[in-house]
């Protein structure tokens, strides 16, 4: 049996226990009987509430979701909660994960999802180092100690693989909870997304930024995906739901301080302050000079097969490497392309 057969069927059977519910069960629900259906969509996080969703919230707030005949449940991830097994096993509707490889990687170990918005124009991962020592392009990293998290050292990786520096030439050393090891020299480098503004404040004036997408890693943040299925049968739902969230988007880079209080009010744990400083970053990486031309949450084909090259050329893929097409689909962006432009 192929791995990838293997990782299917171990997927299938472990699918079917989340949230008590069979692998082949529908993904939306149609309650029927009205001028227009209304589609009951649940939307699963990858983590926990955070200004990755103010756009959703600002579209339920403002009523764009009913506009489109959407009854939209958002459903928090946490460090227990594997959100792309549930959206695959038919818990959720659609998912939103932070880093589009981890789409890529579920593809490879037989699971049916595939990705078909990007929320962020370019992945918000960053390095940061000290003016004393500044790590502005990669092959400043040579002969520096670089904290990253865990599940970050396959970025840094791909980053040296993609410009030629051996990884013998770069200390690769796991990061805790904050910037204390830059602070305190340990590291040259620590890393995090420079939409985490509170976290960042410690690093005051002194702080100098290389971002991923920037250094030649260029992944999607804050994706959106969804099952083969419910592309299949239900992606008039998909075309609605993206409608009113490029709307609910437009609607947060337009009346920013606004779309802070409503996310504040859906979700009372966040802090105002905190997320009043982080909002023109968010909305930085959801629009600029790119969203003018292709809209709102676009994705291309080149970017995905190199995503996928980099991956596969550091032998990530458990299964089979996946295409493409494999693991997204530009069908709902090309049925929304007028609106998201519009928003864009």
């Amino acid at each position: 049996m192929s791995q990838f057969m293997m990782n299917r069927r171990h997927f299938l059977s472990n699918a079917a226990l989340v949230g008590g519910l069979a692998a082949t069960q529908t993904f939306v629900g149609i309650r029927a009987g009205k001028a227009a259906d209304v589609a009951e969509v649940r939307m699963q996080l990858g983590w926990l509430a955070s200004n990755g969703l103010l756009g959703e919230v600002a579209a339920q707030k403002k009523g764009f979701f009913a506009e489109q005949g959407i009854n939209l449940t958002i459903v928090p991830g946490g460090p227990n909660v594997d959100g792309v097994a549930g959206v695959a096993a038919g818990q959720s509707t659609i998912g939103q994960i932070s880093s589009s490889p981890s789409v890529m990687l579920a593809r490879s170990a037989g699971m049916p999802v595939k990705a078909f918005l990007a929320g962020y124009r370019k992945h918000p991962f960053t390095y940061f180092s000290l003016k004393n020592a500044p790590i502005r392009e990669p092959k400043d990293m040579i002969g520096k100690t670089i904290a990253t998290q865990p599940t970050a050292f396959i970025l840094l990786r791909a980053l040296l693989a993609k410009n030629g520096i051996p990884e013998d030439k770069v200390k690769m050393v796991n990061m805790g909870s904050d910037m204390n090891q830059l602070l305190t020299g340990q590291a040259d480098a620590v890393t995090g997304w420079v939409t985490n503004t509170n976290a960042l404040k410690v690093l005051g004036g002194e702080r100098v930024d290389m971002m991923l997408w920037d250094a030649g890693l260029q992944l999607y943040a804050n994706v959106y995906y969804t099952t083969d299925e419910q592309l299949d049968k239900h992606s008039d739902v998909l075309v609605r739901f993206t409608t009113a969230a490029a709307k609910g988007w437009g609607y947060v880079r337009d009346h920013p301080e606004e779309a802070v209080s409503m996310l504040v009010e859906a979700y009372p744990n966040l802090d105002k302050a905190s997320e009043l400083e982080a909002v023109h970053s968010v909305i930085d990486f959801s629009f600029g000079d790119s969203t003018k031309q292709t809209g709102w949450g676009a994705m291309n084909k080149d970017n995905w097969a190199a995503q996928i090259k980099a991956y596969a050329d550091l032998k990530q893929f458990a299964g089979t490497t996946p295409t493409v097409d494999d693991v997204a689909t530009m069908a709902i962006l090309d049925a929304t392309t007028d609106i998201r432009k519009q928003i864009g």
